[in-house]
C-alpha cells in the first residue's frame, strides 16, 4: 500500500494480520487505519492499537446511527405488530 493509504476494515479482525499492520501503522508505511473490528473484542486497554496517532478505532458499533435505529425499531415494531395480526410483512422463503 502506499504510504498515504488509508485501510479499513469493518468485516472481521482476522481479516488483518494485526501485528503486521501495527509495524506498517508505527513506522508510517501507511497512511492511516480506521477499524471497527479486532482479533480480539473488546480492544484490551493496553492494546499497542490505542497509543497510535494514525489509528481511527470504533467499539463494533461503527454502523451505529440515529437514522439507522430509526429505521431499525420502526420496522421492528412493524413486524410484531404485523405478526400478531397474522400478516407478517418480512419473511424468509
Amino acid at each position: 500500500m502506499k504510504s498515504t493509504a488509508i485501510l479499513v476494515n469493518t468485516s472481521r479482525g482476522p481479516v488483518l494480520d494485526e501485528a503486521a499492520l501495527l509495524r506498517a501503522l508505527d513506522e508510517k508505511r501507511i497512511g492511516s487505519a480506521a477499524l471497527d473490528v479486532f482479533d480480539r473484542e473488546p480492544l484490551p486497554a493496553d492494546h499497542p492499537l490505542r497509543s497510535l496517532s494514525n489509528a481511527v478505532m470504533t467499539p463494533h458499533i461503527g454502523y451505529v446511527s440515529r437514522d439507522l435505529y430509526e429505521v431499525f425499531y420502526r420496522d421492528a415494531v412493524e413486524d410484531i405488530a404485523t405478526w400478531n395480526a397474522g400478516t407478517p410483512v418480512r419473511m424468509l422463503t
